[in-house]
Parts: C-alpha cells; structure tokens; sequence
C-alpha cells in the first residue's frame, strides 16, 4: 500500500478528503469562504428557502422519519417511496419508476439486472464510472463506442450477431465535458437496430427542458427513450436515483437488482424532500433560463482564454494536461477565492487533467465576470512558464 501511494504521490495524482461546509453559493474550508465552481446544485437550491418552506410544513407527528433500518424488500418500502415514484412516473408518462439510494447503486446494479448472457451492451466511450463498474458485472459481452461518435456505434450494431436484446448506454449531458449526446441521431439508428436505450440523465435533470426533465424532454424524445435515469443529488439538492421505464422492467429490478436488493433503505425524510424539490423544480424555468445565460457567458469566456472551444454547458472543462501543472492552477484559483476542482486519472484520461467548473444558477452576472478577470491572469501567467 506504501508503494502504491508514494507512486501516486510521485505523479501528482495522491488525493485527501477535505473539510468543508457549505454557506449558499460558497464553500468554507480552514476558516476561508470560496465561490464553490465545484458544486453539482446547478440550480442552487441549497442557497434557497425551500429548506425552510419544507420543515415549516413538515408534519409527520411521531413518525420516525430520520432513519430506516432495513431494506426496501423488508420493512423499508415506506409511503413516501410510493409517492415519489409515482409522481415520478406521472412526469415523465412512464409506466413506473423505482428509486435507489444513489446514482452509483442505480447504474451500477441496474443493467446486471436487467440483461442475460444473449443481451449485448454498447456504451458511450465516456459513460460514467458507475455504468463502466455496472456493465462489468453483466453475464453479456459488450463494446464501447468512440464518444458521441455514430458512425462508429453504427459499425458496431452492424456487426453485431445478438440473439437477446441490445442496450446504448449513454449520457445526455457527459459530467466532465459538458456536451450533449447526439440523440436524435441515436434515435435514427434506433429504428434501423431496433436496440434499447439506456440514458443517464443526472446532469441535464432540472436543467434542460421545459419542466427541467433532461434532455430528453427538451427535444420532445422521452417517449423514445426505454430507461432515463435521473439522479436525485445534484439539481434536486437532496439524496438517491431513479429510473422510469415500464411495469416489466420494474418487476425484473426488484427481484434481480442487488444493489436494491441488499441495500438499506432510504429514510422517509429524503424521500419527502425529493419530491417536494421534483414539484417545484418543473416550474423554475427562471432559474433554468439564468443557468443557461451565465453558462453561455463563462463558456466564451473560456473559449477565448484557452483558444478551446467549449460546449456552452454548465459544466466547463479547462484541459490543463498534466497533473501538476493542473493542481498548480486550481491552487492559484483559491487564493483568487474560487474552489475548482483539479480532476485527474482515472477519471479523466491520463494526461487530460482539467480543472472542472460546474455553475449554479446562485451565480450572478458579476461573479462570472470578477472569475474571467482572474482566470485570464492566471492562465496568461502560466502560458509564461
């Protein structure tokens, strides 16, 4: 363990858990407050009076709602998971949903489930950690397709000799680049292979579309899509995940899915919370539309600093390279006052470090402005070097 750590030292790529708290659009660590740009509450709701809204309505009498003790297949399964997948299906016209106690048990436990050996996976080259640790643990073969590259998914299906089902695996907005899938041209290949589609949306979900379902929903293709998967602990500001699919599926995850299975279940009181935050989501498009304003500002901001086109998403990548050139960067920013995040192997690329900028609708025009004029010094200072 020694060997492995000092090797991870020696490559700028050792990490520590750091303590911090969160004061509405900042974060405070070591008595210091930052602009948190590495927060994944796009819509800022933790900055919000929805906390006070919900506990001042809050009234469960002596229900114990903290905590639950068991699994959903024992004594867990508590009103509050009914209400919310129900709700959840509602949205999305779906037949079902079911919740998970967080995106990583969701994807990586829902595909395993889901699939037998006669089923083949295809998936986006950059699906997240949680679906590459999901589709290793199907009985099926599986391949990877170059990122949102089509052609190279249409080669794929073409030479695919499957017996069961076929999945795409992919996500609607990619967490450390911030581009969108080609979905429409997914959509296509979709009627000519006649696969399943197996679409992540947990950073578009309150984002895009005009009830803030995704990505999906803002081009009118929810219907198309067979699994949508949102998680609950970014834009919803709270805890767990959901997939909406049909009655069949649902079935097949409660009685195949380990991670639900074998999981404690989630306490009444995030279940709760969730779907007060769902209802008031679908009508913040003011908050959507102002996201949308600032990310389309600091992305060409980026672009022109770096000479890099960016996708114009809430979440900005800045390709640094090496590791500790990158860690170097995100330290000069939080002497500015700004906490980026320096994101480096495994997961990105080796030598693809980049400091990850994620906004919040909590941000105004002039904090996007004051972290142009010191990004642009920084960045120019390191150019030098």
């Amino acid at each position: 363990m020694k060997e492995i750590i000092n090797k991870l030292k020696s490559k700028d790529n050792f990490r520590t858990l750091c303590d911090t708290e969160t004061l509405q659009k900042y974060i405070i660590n070591s008595n210091k407050q930052y602009l948190n740009l590495s927060s994944n509450d796009y819509l800022g709701l933790g900055a919000s009076t929805l906390q006070s809204q919900f506990f001042d309505n809050l009234n469960v009498n002596n229900t114990f709602i903290l905590g639950n003790p068991s699994s959903r297949l024992m004594t867990g399964n508590s009103f509050y998971y009914n209400l919310l997948e129900k709700r959840v299906s509602e949205l999305y016209n779906k037949e079902n949903s079911l919740v998970l106690s967080s995106g990583f048990m969701l994807n990586s436990g829902a595909l395993p489930a889901l699939t037998t050996s006669n089923d083949y996976i295809i998936a986006d080259k950059l699906v997240h950690a949680s679906l590459i640790d999901g589709i290793k643990m199907c009985s099926c073969e599986f391949a990877r397709f170059k990122h949102n590259d089509t052609k190279h998914l249409r080669s794929i299906l073409s030479k695919t000799a499957c017996k069961g089902t076929i999945y795409v695996v992919l996500e609607s907005i990619y967490s450390m680049d911030g581009d969108q899938a080609p979905l429409e041209e997914i959509l296509e290949l979709k009627k000519e292979f006649n696969f399943k589609i197996y679409l992540d949306e947990a950073h578009a979900f309150g984002v895009l579309g005009d009830r803030g379902l995704g990505l999906a929903e803002q081009k009118n293709l929810i219907e198309d899509i067979d699994y949508i998967i949102v998680t609950m602990g970014k834009a919803t500001a709270s805890q767990g995940a959901f997939i909406v699919s049909d009655n069949i599926s649902k079935e097949m995850l409660v009685n195949k899915m380990r991670t639900l299975i074998f999981s404690t279940a989630l306490p009444p009181i995030s279940l709760m919370w969730s779907l007060f935050v769902i209802e008031q989501i679908t009508s913040m498009k003011e908050k959507r539309d102002h996201l949308k304003e600032i990310s389309i500002k600091l992305s060409d901001a980026v672009t022109e600093i770096t000479g890099v086109k960016t996708a114009n998403s809430h979440i900005i990548p800045i390709i640094i390279g090496g590791n500790k050139e990158c860690v170097e960067m995100a330290n000069k920013l939080k002497d500015c006052g700004y906490w980026v995040t320096a994101i480096r192997y495994p997961t990105v690329a080796k030598d693809k470090a980049r400091l990850r900028i994620s906004l919040t609708a909590e941000f105004t025009m002039s904090d996007i402005d004051d972290f142009v004029i010191s990004l642009k010094t920084i960045f120019r200072n390191f150019q030098k070097i």
